[in-house]
């Protein structure tokens, strides 16, 4: 073969400067990553118009037409001769103010005025001059009557609101006016008139400065408020002139839905004498949507009832009584039908037989229990299965449980009580733990010191130590130590040593992730869920309903009616009648399924005033829309995601979500929770707002387990104290650990037989790092729902019956 010659070039070689963009590409990298693609075709080869100056100022002045006619025609919805008259709630900010001495000022503006007055207190005021009519309440005032003033004003147009200045300048409130202004502010305050009684009285050189002084109290409560004097009859024809020209604010609740102030009430009993029944009638002007005769109306203090029929009598408080012989009958508006009538069953009745498989009998149940009782075999199975799922795990070890006792058989409200004392599960035997928590627990009575010496100050005045409620005291403290306990370790639970962790949190599972973890809103479900009602899509069905409100075509708001409450307890009436200070009563309207119950969720803001934490299921009285009831709720976090924390404790200046089971509401709808005192008067603690009414919000009670390591080695390390026995070790392997200072890890097997394990970690533990396990499982809200109806002797007996057996089935699982 021959050899072959390369030619080598040279150092004199020609080299050409190679083509450099820059910092942008080539024309030829453009073109190559741009082969194949397809240019974005136009949706639609419409162009829009531009408006010319013309146009623009003509489209303008027609919005501005369109907005100023929708505000004057809610304005003649109001106060004129068809419509009803605008209704005024007089309410005192001073305890020592009287408000009829305000009445009898406005009653004297003008000479031509014309004044009536109900039989159940309501002054109607009618003022030809500015062809307008208005309805003047008084609700009492003092400590106890907070919540009568609330229920005024929740139907009430305009709220005139009187301060004097006898009190000086720094007496426009007294303590009724802050707590009553808080409480009304949290609901919602009608249209606002800040009138200012007693200028006349002081000094004449006093008075601009003692005005300007209470202008600017009033500022900073009501910054779009200008404060006006009430001393004259020309100052009270100014009030008048305000009243009915302001603009009026729309509370939502109350105007989505048809409601009445009584005028007239009158109780009739039925025909039968043996039946405590009877037919309440109820007339009054009907304002806010119209009303289906069909339909439940709700009566605050009553409850809810059915509808027999609506009449239209003579309207008695007329602007031009020249036209009263026109319309001198009674009108039948509508009838209700029978057939149509809503029903008043408000909990679904479920059917044991509607299952997979026949429910058991008591009898058959006792026989299981016993014969569980003498040998259970109890299965090991991965962690979070339910008990249907490990029902078909075939081969699993089986341990013999000759105590027959099982952790599923405890209800869920044990374990919830258990676990809030579980700090108290570790016994003080243990050298080893009194060393690892003398810091937590040195902490702790340091806290508990400190409480002690500033609630057991030595006091020497006996009368204050015979008011003083000690053992209300005591819980209060105790109440204090263990919020304080759970804000410094949230969640965190020691061990029990006495009871296996994988029967103590046998209904705990763990989570990859908390925010993106799956979890069945449908799985193992209380049976009270079987006596809910549930929607589909909530907010479609809100939607709908309110907008179905708003174009039924029913008796229409502004007429004198009187509505026919059939099925009225009178044994309720009588109580109802003996505890009301006046004859003044408040009918709603109900929408559709709002008397069905349901899974209620609202957010809770707590007020600056209320500083002792809430504990989860403690009883309050809550406020929702146009209802008032007794709920124990249970918190969690108000947050974004399917799956939201649960709280212990509801404290000072946190907002969380409170669930119970309540009657259906669609909101919006304004929500007050107060707390009774040991004196029995009530504060108000939180405010919000109804959020919805879902049972399939889930909310997770969370416990930590938490370990210390041992011996470290590199991203290794030994942990001890989180378990106590291998079996648990084994069991919880799943889980994913955490660390104080944000490591991961995972167990990796057992080390002997007293609970510790190696476990590794995705970067070396510090000595001073702790390991926590987390572990979750779904709580529910306990069926304490109570309606705040009156009660009569035959509700008292029951009440008292149904505490005594409800104490008895206490003792008897105790």
């Amino acid at each position: 073969m021959a050899d072959h010659a390369f030619h080598r070039p040279g150092p004199l070689k020609q080299t050409n400067k190679a083509h450099k963009t820059g910092r942008h590409r080539s024309k030829g990298a453009i073109d190559n990553a741009q082969k194949g693609k397809i240019g974005l075709r136009p949706i639609s080869h419409k162009h829009k118009q531009q408006q010319r100056k013309e146009q623009r100022r003509n489209q303008m002045n027609q919005l501005r037409k369109n907005k100023r006619e929708e505000v004057l025609e809610q304005k003649r919805k109001l106060g004129g001769q068809n419509t009803a008259p605008f209704l005024v709630c007089v309410l005192p900010m001073h305890e020592q103010i009287d408000p009829m001495s305000a009445l009898e000022i406005l009653q004297s503006c003008d000479s031509e005025l014309v004044v009536e007055k109900s039989p159940s207190g309501i002054v109607y005021i009618n003022l030809p001059r500015f062809k307008q009519r208005f309805a003047f309440v008084t609700p009492p005032v003092g400590r106890g009557n907070e919540l009568i003033a609330l229920d005024y004003l929740k139907v009430c147009d305009t709220t005139l609101l009187l301060t004097s200045a006898a009190f000086g300048d720094d007496e426009i409130f007294d303590r009724w006016g802050q707590r009553i202004f808080n409480m009304m502010s949290a609901q919602g305050i009608p249209t606002p008139v800040v009138a200012l009684m007693d200028l006349e009285s002081i000094n004449p050189k006093r008075r601009p400065a003692t005005k300007q002084a209470a202008q600017k109290i009033i500022s900073k409560l009501l910054p779009e408020e200008k404060i006006m004097q009430l001393d004259t009859a020309s100052e009270g024809l100014n009030v008048m002139r305000r009243i009915g020209g302001q603009k009026k604010r729309i509370l939502h609740n109350v105007a989505n839905r048809p409601h009445l102030f009584g005028d007239v009430v009158e109780f009739k009993p039925g025909s039968d004498p043996s039946d405590d029944l009877g037919t309440l009638e109820v007339t009054g002007f009907l304002r806010g949507q119209s009303l289906n005769v069909n339909g439940l109306v709700h009566i605050p203090g009553l409850g809810d009832f059915q509808l027999s029929q609506v009449v239209a009598p003579p309207d008695p408080y007329k602007l031009d009584k020249s036209r009263d012989g026109e319309n001198s009958d009674v009108r039948l508006l509508d009838r209700s039908d029978p057939s149509k009538r809503t029903s008043l069953q408000s909990e679904n009745i479920p059917d044991p037989m509607d299952a997979e498989q026949t429910w058991p009998t008591e009898e058959e149940i006792a026989a299981s229990q016993a014969e569980t009782k003498k040998m259970k075999l109890v299965k090991r199975v991965p962690k979070g299965y339910s008990e249907y799922q490990a029902a078909w795990i075939p081969d699993v070890e089986e341990v013999e449980d000759p105590d027959g006792k099982d952790d599923d058989d405890m209800s869920e409200d044990d374990d919830d009580d258990e676990e809030d004392d579980d700090e108290d599960f570790m016994s003080c035997d243990n050298k080893s733990f009194e060393d690892e928590y003398e810091k937590r627990d040195s902490d702790t009575e340091e806290f508990q010191d400190s409480v002690s010496v500033a609630s057991e100050a030595a006091i020497n005045d006996e009368k204050y130590d015979q008011q003083m409620d000690f053992q209300e005291e005591r819980e209060t403290l105790k109440k204090l130590q263990q919020a304080r306990t759970d804000q410094l370790w949230p969640d965190e639970i020691d061990t029990p040593l006495d009871v296996p962790a994988r029967e103590r949190f046998q209904k705990y599972r763990g989570l990859e992730s908390f925010r993106t973890s799956p979890w069945d809103a449908k799985e193992n479900l209380p049976a009270d869920y079987a006596r809910i009602y549930q929607f589909q899509n909530f907010d479609r069905t809100k939607r709908r309903i309110l907008n179905e409100a708003k174009e039924f075509e029913g008796v229409l708001p502004g007429l004198y009616v009187t509505l026919y409450v059939i099925n009225v307890p009178e044994s309720r009436w009588n109580a109802f009648k003996s505890a009301q200070l006046n004859d003044n009563i408040i009918v709603y309207g109900m929408l559709p399924h709002e008397h069905q119950m349901c899974v209620m969720n609202v957010v809770l803001q707590r007020i600056p005033d209320s500083e002792v934490p809430l504990k989860s299921k403690e009883q309050l009285i809550i406020q929702c829309g146009y209802r008032r009831f007794v709920v124990n709720p249970i918190y969690s976090q108000h947050t974004n995601g399917d799956k939201h924390k649960f709280e212990r404790y509801f404290r000072p200046y946190e907002t969380v979500c409170a669930t119970f089971y309540a009657p259906i509401q669609f909101p919006p709808a304004p929500v007050l929770a107060f707390k009774v005192n040991p004196d029995s008067t009530l504060a108000l603690v939180a405010r919000g707002r109804l959020l919805s009414c879902n049972p399939d919000r889930i909310v997770l009670k969370r416990v930590v387990l938490s370990g210390h390591p041992m011996r470290i080695n590199r991203k290794s390390a030994s942990i001890r104290y989180m378990f106590f026995y291998k079996e648990d070790v084994e069991y919880f392997k799943p889980v994913k650990l955490r660390t104080k200072c944000g490591r991961l890890g995972h167990i990796k097997e057992s080390l002997g037989t007293h609970g510790h394990m190696k476990c590794y970690f995705d970067g070396q533990l510090r000595s001073y790092d702790t390991a926590f396990m987390y572990l979750y499982k779904r709580v529910f809200p306990k069926w304490t729902y109570e309606d705040c109806l009156v009660r009569t002797a035959e509700h008292e007996r029951q009440h008292a019956s149904a505490n005594r057996r409800s104490s008895q089935q206490v003792a008897m699982e105790e």
